[in-house]
């Protein structure tokens, strides 16, 4: 078998071939070397960030159901000791007991006081503990009192206070006369 070589072969030929000898035919180019440079080199810090990424997660917010409010009050039922009125000698001790109702919603314990809000303290102290008593239950309120040396009427009113100082409830008092 013959092998015939046509012309458009040869042009296929020639048309891949053309670049290669043309490529041979260049010149070289000389190749650059590297040249240091005369200066020395400066160290520029570099400053990297870590940035972590932290999972994102909605933040559970709870709000407090708020606690109710109690309501103070205090009922006067009787005067148990000393009625008003009453005849005492000069500097006679006087133990003044009265029945009350914690006819309020609150507890009445330690930061709940007995305070003086007008007349003679009658060598009392002007604010003293209110007997601590749960919510609806009655107490005997009890102070000693000293009658003065001067004769006279005298008369002492007291009333209880919440923790933060406000009074509340009924006024409470005695009422006495100093006699020959």
């Amino acid at each position: 078998m013959k092998t015939h070589i046509t012309p458009k072969f040869i042009s296929l030929v020639a048309l891949f071939m053309f670049p290669l000898i043309l490529n041979a035919c260049a010149p070289s180019s000389t190749p650059t070397f590297f040249v240091p440079p005369t200066e020395p080199l400066q160290i520029i810090p570099i400053i990297a960030t870590i940035v972590t990424l932290l999972p994102t997660t909605i933040p559970t917010i709870s709000i407090p159901t708020p606690t109710p409010t109690c309501s103070n009050n205090l009922t006067y039922i009787q005067d148990v000791t000393i009625p008003d009125g009453t005849n005492v000698s000069a500097s006679q001790p006087i133990n003044k007991q009265w029945l009350v109702s914690n006819s309020g919603t609150c507890n009445w314990d330690s930061r709940y006081r007995f305070k003086l809000i007008s007349g003679d303290a009658m060598s009392a102290p002007v604010e003293q503990a209110l007997y601590p008593a749960r919510a609806g239950a009655q107490a005997k309120l009890s102070i000693l009192f000293t009658a003065p040396q001067d004769a006279g009427s005298y008369q002492s009113s007291w009333q209880a206070a919440a923790p933060d100082g406000t009074a509340f409830g009924a006024v409470v008092s005695i009422q006495v006369t100093v006699g020959p």
